[in-house]
Protein backbone atom coordinates (compact mmCIF):
# COMPACT_ATOMS: atom_id res chain seq x y z
CA UNK A 1 0.00 0.00 0.00
CA UNK A 2 1.12 3.18 -0.67
CA UNK A 3 1.45 6.29 1.47
CA UNK A 4 3.28 10.17 1.99
CA UNK A 5 6.56 10.09 4.36
CA UNK A 6 4.41 11.72 6.95
CA UNK A 7 0.61 11.43 7.88
CA UNK A 8 -1.44 14.12 6.96
CA UNK A 9 -0.34 18.06 7.86
CA UNK A 10 -3.54 19.53 10.04
CA UNK A 11 -3.49 22.96 10.10
CA UNK A 12 -5.42 24.52 13.43
CA UNK A 13 -8.12 27.34 12.96
CA UNK A 14 -7.32 30.61 14.86
CA UNK A 15 -10.05 32.69 16.07
CA UNK A 16 -8.04 35.68 16.21
CA UNK A 17 -5.06 37.42 14.26
CA UNK A 18 -2.84 37.78 17.28
CA UNK A 19 -2.66 34.23 17.34
CA UNK A 20 -0.40 34.50 13.55
CA UNK A 21 1.51 37.28 15.19
CA UNK A 22 2.17 36.39 19.04
CA UNK A 23 0.87 38.77 21.06
CA UNK A 24 -2.37 41.05 21.58
CA UNK A 25 -2.86 43.80 23.61
CA UNK A 26 -4.24 41.37 27.03
CA UNK A 27 -2.27 38.12 26.58
CA UNK A 28 0.64 37.14 25.02
CA UNK A 29 0.49 34.18 22.38
CA UNK A 30 3.21 31.78 21.28
CA UNK A 31 1.92 29.28 18.72
CA UNK A 32 4.50 26.79 16.88
CA UNK A 33 2.38 25.29 14.69
CA UNK A 34 0.71 25.60 10.94
CA UNK A 35 -1.98 28.14 11.33
CA UNK A 36 -5.61 28.51 9.76
CA UNK A 37 -6.68 32.08 9.90
CA UNK A 38 -9.55 33.74 8.42
CA UNK A 39 -10.23 36.31 6.23
CA UNK A 40 -13.08 37.53 7.66
CA UNK A 41 -10.89 38.88 10.92
CA UNK A 42 -7.32 38.87 10.12
CA UNK A 43 -8.78 41.15 6.33
CA UNK A 44 -9.89 43.82 8.83
CA UNK A 45 -6.03 44.07 10.68
CA UNK A 46 -5.09 47.71 9.39
CA UNK A 47 -1.20 46.97 10.30
CA UNK A 48 -0.09 43.53 9.79
CA UNK A 49 2.75 42.38 11.29
CA UNK A 50 5.70 39.43 10.55
CA UNK A 51 4.25 35.98 11.31
CA UNK A 52 5.65 33.84 13.42
CA UNK A 53 4.16 30.60 12.21
CA UNK A 54 3.65 29.46 8.38
CA UNK A 55 -0.48 30.00 7.35
CA UNK A 56 -3.08 28.92 5.12
CA UNK A 57 -5.41 31.45 4.90
CA UNK A 58 -8.91 30.40 4.69
CA UNK A 59 -11.06 32.63 2.76
CA UNK A 60 -13.97 32.92 4.75
CA UNK A 61 -16.33 31.69 2.17
CA UNK A 62 -19.06 29.31 4.33
CA UNK A 63 -18.99 32.89 7.05
CA UNK A 64 -19.67 35.19 4.58
CA UNK A 65 -21.80 33.62 1.91
CA UNK A 66 -23.73 32.32 4.49
CA UNK A 67 -24.66 35.54 5.30
CA UNK A 68 -24.73 37.84 2.28
CA UNK A 69 -26.10 34.94 0.06
CA UNK A 70 -23.08 36.07 -1.83
CA UNK A 71 -19.68 37.56 -2.04
CA UNK A 72 -19.47 40.58 -0.79
CA UNK A 73 -15.64 40.89 -1.58
CA UNK A 74 -14.15 41.38 -4.96
CA UNK A 75 -11.40 39.16 -6.39
CA UNK A 76 -9.44 41.68 -6.79
CA UNK A 77 -9.79 43.31 -3.16
CA UNK A 78 -9.28 39.51 -1.95
CA UNK A 79 -6.13 39.29 -4.18
CA UNK A 80 -4.56 42.99 -2.68
CA UNK A 81 -5.03 41.65 0.82
CA UNK A 82 -3.34 38.50 0.11
CA UNK A 83 -0.58 40.77 -1.69
CA UNK A 84 0.12 42.62 1.18
CA UNK A 85 -0.26 39.81 3.95
CA UNK A 86 2.72 38.50 1.99
CA UNK A 87 4.51 41.42 2.03
CA UNK A 88 4.19 42.36 5.61
CA UNK A 89 3.57 39.11 7.05
CA UNK A 90 5.31 36.24 5.41
CA UNK A 91 5.49 32.95 5.45
CA UNK A 92 1.86 31.87 3.43
CA UNK A 93 1.98 28.88 2.29
CA UNK A 94 -1.38 28.95 0.42
CA UNK A 95 -4.58 30.33 0.47
CA UNK A 96 -8.37 29.04 -0.55
CA UNK A 97 -9.70 31.18 -3.73
CA UNK A 98 -13.55 32.54 -2.95
CA UNK A 99 -15.53 29.23 -4.02
CA UNK A 100 -18.58 28.81 -3.59
CA UNK A 101 -20.10 26.24 -0.97
CA UNK A 102 -22.73 23.64 -1.86
CA UNK A 103 -24.60 22.87 1.25
CA UNK A 104 -28.64 22.57 0.75
CA UNK A 105 -28.81 25.65 3.31
CA UNK A 106 -26.12 27.94 1.33
CA UNK A 107 -28.20 27.85 -1.59
CA UNK A 108 -31.92 27.54 -0.45
CA UNK A 109 -31.53 29.69 3.05
CA UNK A 110 -33.28 29.39 6.37
CA UNK A 111 -32.40 28.52 9.00
CA UNK A 112 -29.90 25.67 10.78
CA UNK A 113 -30.38 25.56 14.60
CA UNK A 114 -29.47 29.21 15.70
CA UNK A 115 -27.82 30.12 12.52
CA UNK A 116 -29.54 31.69 9.31
CA UNK A 117 -28.58 31.72 6.21
CA UNK A 118 -29.33 34.06 3.39
CA UNK A 119 -29.56 31.44 0.35
CA UNK A 120 -27.76 32.06 -2.59
CA UNK A 121 -30.84 30.63 -4.68
CA UNK A 122 -28.85 28.73 -7.09
CA UNK A 123 -28.55 25.33 -8.19
CA UNK A 124 -25.27 23.22 -7.62
CA UNK A 125 -24.21 23.61 -10.67
CA UNK A 126 -23.77 27.39 -10.85
CA UNK A 127 -21.81 26.91 -7.91
CA UNK A 128 -19.66 24.49 -9.02
CA UNK A 129 -19.42 27.17 -12.28
CA UNK A 130 -19.17 30.55 -9.92
CA UNK A 131 -16.16 28.70 -7.65
CA UNK A 132 -14.11 27.77 -11.17
CA UNK A 133 -14.18 30.79 -12.85
CA UNK A 134 -13.03 32.47 -9.44
CA UNK A 135 -10.10 30.53 -9.29
CA UNK A 136 -9.81 30.53 -13.45
CA UNK A 137 -9.76 34.94 -12.21
CA UNK A 138 -7.61 34.92 -9.00
CA UNK A 139 -4.97 32.59 -11.09
CA UNK A 140 -5.06 35.12 -13.76
CA UNK A 141 -4.87 38.46 -11.35
CA UNK A 142 -1.94 36.78 -9.31
CA UNK A 143 -0.54 34.13 -10.94
CA UNK A 144 2.24 34.79 -8.29
CA UNK A 145 0.21 34.22 -5.27
CA UNK A 146 -0.38 30.17 -3.73
CA UNK A 147 -4.39 30.39 -4.23
CA UNK A 148 -5.28 26.49 -4.29
CA UNK A 149 -8.58 25.37 -6.79
CA UNK A 150 -11.20 23.81 -4.52
CA UNK A 151 -14.09 21.35 -5.79
CA UNK A 152 -17.19 21.80 -4.82
CA UNK A 153 -20.58 19.51 -4.83
CA UNK A 154 -23.00 18.08 -2.92
CA UNK A 155 -23.47 14.49 -4.24
CA UNK A 156 -20.19 12.25 -5.24
CA UNK A 157 -21.03 12.50 -8.87
CA UNK A 158 -20.93 16.45 -8.97
CA UNK A 159 -17.41 16.34 -7.71
CA UNK A 160 -16.92 14.20 -10.64
CA UNK A 161 -18.40 16.46 -12.59
CA UNK A 162 -16.48 19.89 -11.10
CA UNK A 163 -13.64 18.34 -11.96
CA UNK A 164 -14.59 17.85 -15.20
CA UNK A 165 -15.36 21.78 -15.70
CA UNK A 166 -11.95 22.29 -14.50
CA UNK A 167 -10.52 20.43 -17.34
CA UNK A 168 -12.95 22.07 -19.58
CA UNK A 169 -11.67 25.65 -18.63
CA UNK A 170 -8.15 23.76 -19.39
CA UNK A 171 -6.56 23.01 -15.34
CA UNK A 172 -5.79 19.52 -14.50
CA UNK A 173 -6.11 18.86 -10.90
CA UNK A 174 -4.28 16.05 -11.27
CA UNK A 175 -1.06 18.48 -11.93
CA UNK A 176 -1.91 20.82 -9.02
CA UNK A 177 0.32 20.06 -5.36
CA UNK A 178 -3.23 20.82 -3.63
CA UNK A 179 -6.73 20.59 -4.40
CA UNK A 180 -9.63 21.72 -1.65
CA UNK A 181 -12.29 19.90 -1.29
CA UNK A 182 -15.28 21.61 0.08
CA UNK A 183 -18.70 21.26 1.22
CA UNK A 184 -17.62 18.12 3.48
CA UNK A 185 -17.21 19.69 7.01
CA UNK A 186 -20.48 18.63 8.37
CA UNK A 187 -20.56 15.14 7.17
CA UNK A 188 -16.88 14.18 6.66
CA UNK A 189 -17.53 11.07 9.32
CA UNK A 190 -19.98 9.33 6.91
CA UNK A 191 -20.20 6.80 4.40
CA UNK A 192 -21.16 9.72 1.85
CA UNK A 193 -18.21 11.76 3.05
CA UNK A 194 -15.61 8.97 2.64
CA UNK A 195 -17.10 8.20 -0.91
CA UNK A 196 -16.16 11.94 -2.09
CA UNK A 197 -12.41 11.74 -0.77
CA UNK A 198 -12.07 8.13 -2.41
CA UNK A 199 -13.10 9.26 -6.17
CA UNK A 200 -11.41 12.12 -6.07
CA UNK A 201 -8.50 10.24 -5.20
CA UNK A 202 -9.04 7.62 -7.85
CA UNK A 203 -9.06 10.44 -9.94
CA UNK A 204 -5.41 11.42 -9.08
CA UNK A 205 -5.99 14.00 -6.82
CA UNK A 206 -3.96 15.07 -3.89
CA UNK A 207 -6.34 16.72 -1.46
CA UNK A 208 -7.06 19.51 1.83
CA UNK A 209 -10.21 18.43 3.57
CA UNK A 210 -11.51 21.55 4.96
CA UNK A 211 -13.51 21.69 8.20
CA UNK A 212 -12.02 17.49 8.37
CA UNK A 213 -10.80 16.61 11.93
CA UNK A 214 -10.52 13.56 14.48
CA UNK A 215 -12.99 11.12 14.02
CA UNK A 216 -13.60 11.93 9.86
CA UNK A 217 -9.74 12.19 9.49
CA UNK A 218 -9.61 8.23 10.72
CA UNK A 219 -12.90 7.46 8.32
CA UNK A 220 -11.17 8.82 5.03
CA UNK A 221 -7.96 7.40 5.54
CA UNK A 222 -9.55 3.65 5.92
CA UNK A 223 -11.11 4.81 2.83
CA UNK A 224 -8.37 5.61 1.00
CA UNK A 225 -5.84 2.96 2.19
CA UNK A 226 -8.77 0.40 0.99
CA UNK A 227 -7.77 1.71 -2.89
CA UNK A 228 -3.78 2.07 -2.14
CA UNK A 229 -4.68 5.80 -2.03
CA UNK A 230 -3.38 6.83 1.74
CA UNK A 231 -0.63 9.34 0.26
CA UNK A 232 -4.02 11.38 -1.28
CA UNK A 233 -5.00 13.17 2.30
CA UNK A 234 -1.79 16.18 1.97
CA UNK A 235 -3.37 17.98 4.94
CA UNK A 236 -6.86 19.16 7.11
CA UNK A 237 -7.86 21.69 9.18
CA UNK A 238 -10.01 22.44 11.78
CA UNK A 239 -11.44 24.45 14.87
CA UNK A 240 -13.24 21.72 16.44
CA UNK A 241 -11.10 22.56 19.50
CA UNK A 242 -12.82 25.85 20.14
CA UNK A 243 -16.24 24.27 19.48
CA UNK A 244 -15.74 21.47 22.17
CA UNK A 245 -14.67 24.40 24.72
CA UNK A 246 -17.53 26.15 24.34
CA UNK A 247 -20.25 23.44 24.32
CA UNK A 248 -18.71 22.05 27.15
CA UNK A 249 -17.70 25.20 28.77
CA UNK A 250 -14.31 23.59 29.82
CA UNK A 251 -11.53 25.61 31.10
CA UNK A 252 -8.34 24.45 31.91
CA UNK A 253 -6.92 24.89 35.35
CA UNK A 254 -5.24 28.00 35.62
CA UNK A 255 -6.56 29.95 32.72
CA UNK A 256 -8.39 33.18 33.00
CA UNK A 257 -10.06 34.39 30.37
CA UNK A 258 -12.99 37.33 29.98
CA UNK A 259 -13.66 40.16 31.99
CA UNK A 260 -14.36 38.00 34.96
CA UNK A 261 -11.31 35.64 34.61
CA UNK A 262 -14.11 32.48 34.33
CA UNK A 263 -14.48 32.00 31.17
CA UNK A 264 -14.18 29.21 28.81
CA UNK A 265 -11.34 27.62 26.98
CA UNK A 266 -13.07 28.57 23.55
CA UNK A 267 -10.27 31.04 22.49
CA UNK A 268 -7.40 29.97 24.64
CA UNK A 269 -4.06 28.86 22.98
CA UNK A 270 -3.32 26.13 25.97
CA UNK A 271 -6.49 24.25 25.43
CA UNK A 272 -6.30 24.61 21.25
CA UNK A 273 -2.26 23.17 21.42
CA UNK A 274 -3.24 20.35 23.85
CA UNK A 275 -6.12 19.34 22.07
CA UNK A 276 -3.90 19.77 18.86
CA UNK A 277 -0.95 17.50 20.23
CA UNK A 278 -3.71 14.28 21.16
CA UNK A 279 -5.21 14.68 17.37
CA UNK A 280 -1.67 14.80 16.06
CA UNK A 281 -0.92 11.62 18.12
CA UNK A 282 -3.91 9.72 17.31
CA UNK A 283 -3.31 10.38 13.02
CA UNK A 284 -0.18 9.62 13.28
CA UNK A 285 -0.63 6.03 15.07
CA UNK A 286 -3.90 5.56 12.56
CA UNK A 287 -1.57 6.00 9.79
CA UNK A 288 0.96 3.56 10.82
CA UNK A 289 -1.85 1.45 11.80
CA UNK A 290 -3.75 1.45 8.79
CA UNK A 291 -1.43 -1.10 7.07
CA UNK A 292 -1.10 -3.93 9.94
CA UNK A 293 -4.54 -3.97 11.69
CA UNK A 294 -7.38 -2.58 13.31
CA UNK A 295 -7.50 1.13 14.00
CA UNK A 296 -8.82 2.45 17.57
CA UNK A 297 -9.93 5.43 18.06
CA UNK A 298 -8.77 6.82 21.87
CA UNK A 299 -8.67 10.47 21.61
CA UNK A 300 -11.04 11.12 24.39
CA UNK A 301 -11.67 14.83 23.94
CA UNK A 302 -12.65 14.31 20.69
CA UNK A 303 -15.36 16.55 19.47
Amino acid sequence: MNGPATSPLFWTGVPAPAWVFGTRRTEPYAIDWPAFPSFTSIGQVRNLRPALTDAAMDSGGFTLVSKYGEWPVTPAQYVTFLRRYTAESGRLIWASPQDWMCEPEIITGGRRGPEVYAGTGLSVAEHQRLTVENYLTLRTLAPELPIIPVVQGWEVHEYERCVELYDAHGVDLRTEPLVGVGSVCRRADTPTGAAIFATLARAGLRMHGFGVHTRAILRILRALAEIGRIDALISTDSMAWSALARRRNLRLPGCQHGVTGDGNCANCPVWAGLWRGDLLTDIDRWYRDLTTGPVQLAMGGAA
